[in-house]
């Protein structure tokens, strides 16, 4: 069905405020995308004329776009292991009570010491985990991608961040009141299991960085690090397998417990050898079994 005086949606913008007599108010919060604009503003002047009581041509086009609307927005979420054995449903009711929001490159997202009053889901992008050793030195506990939970979040009165979680490149995420959350955890039991098996899985790899540093080289230390970070986080690039890290030298030292020193060295050695290559604040990994032996050989 076509609405009338809705020309403005199939061209992907934002209609004028006179195109549906007062309904559409504000056009600022409107996304960017064609599709999402074309869905955000079917939906709103649908709700809004159904609020209005204007006949069942409406309604109809209201259960239409619901069902649309639905699989536009769960679909991508339902890859995330977060989501893994949750309905569309649950997942649309879940995700319903958070706000999307966008933050820039090296845009610091909460500060070791803040008080815990949201919880962020990142839904792409990247995100650094820190904290300040007592001379000041910065150390990085861990990188977020896509599909996790930034830091960890403690749901109790008076808690404070014990970290500070700053965006390594433009990312969007999903945010939730802390209050709102933890009643969400209630309601969705195979939400919870899932928010438990990744604390469980991040304490994992936790525990194996931390014998890594207590017994391991440094050069086994890149090695593991950079093997986990491809696979986790890394970008396919050039068609050839190879995948790449968008982290600088000196924040891989600081994720590996070593120097900006020594790090450069290894990864020129390593680029010498064809392993991996090099820019500015990336490292592309070429050869994950050479990258191994190598490392088993430090």
């Amino acid at each position: 069905m076509a609405i009338q005086g809705t020309g403005a949606l199939s061209s992907g913008k934002a209609p004028a405020m006179s195109s549906f007599a007062g309904t559409v108010t504000n056009t600022a919060d409107a996304p960017s995308s064609p599709l999402k604009v074309g869905e955000h503003w079917v939906r709103k002047v649908i709700r809004s004329t159904a609020r209005n009581g204007r006949g069942p041509f409406f309604q109809e086009e209201l259960q239409l776009e619901t069902a649309t609307s639905l699989n536009l927005r769960t679909s991508p979420l339902q890859g995330f292991a977060l989501f893994a054995d949750v309905s569309a449903a649950d997942c649309a009711s879940i995700t319903s009570t958070a706000r999307e929001k966008r933050y820039s490159r090296r845009q610091t997202i909460f500060s070791e010491g803040d008080a815990v009053q949201q919880v962020v889901l990142l839904l792409s992008g990247c995100v650094k985990i820190t904290q300040l050793g007592l001379s000041g030195n910065e150390v990085i506990l861990r990188l977020n991608g896509g599909g996790e939970l930034v830091g960890a979040f403690r749901l109790c009165a008076n808690c404070t961040h014990c970290s500070t979680a700053q965006a390594v490149q433009a990312s969007v995420a999903l945010v939730w009141e802390a209050a709102t959350f933890e009643k969400l955890l209630e309601r969705y039991p195979a939400f919870r299991r899932n928010i438990v098996r990744a604390l469980e899985e991040r304490l994992q790899e936790m525990e194996q960085r931390f014998r890594e540093v207590s017994t391991e080289k440094v050069g086994s230390r890149l090695s593991s690090e950079l093997i986990r970070l491809s696979k986790r986080l890394g970008r396919v690039v050039n068609g050839n397998g190879g995948r790449e890290i968008s982290l600088s030298r000196a924040e891989l030292a600081q994720l590996t417990g070593t120097t900006l020193f020594t790090v450069s060295r290894l990864l020129c050695r390593w680029q010498t050898l064809g392993i991996v290559s090099i820019r500015r604040e990336a490292v592309q990994v070429r050869d994950f079994a050479a990258l191994t032996q190598l490392a088993q050989a430090e």
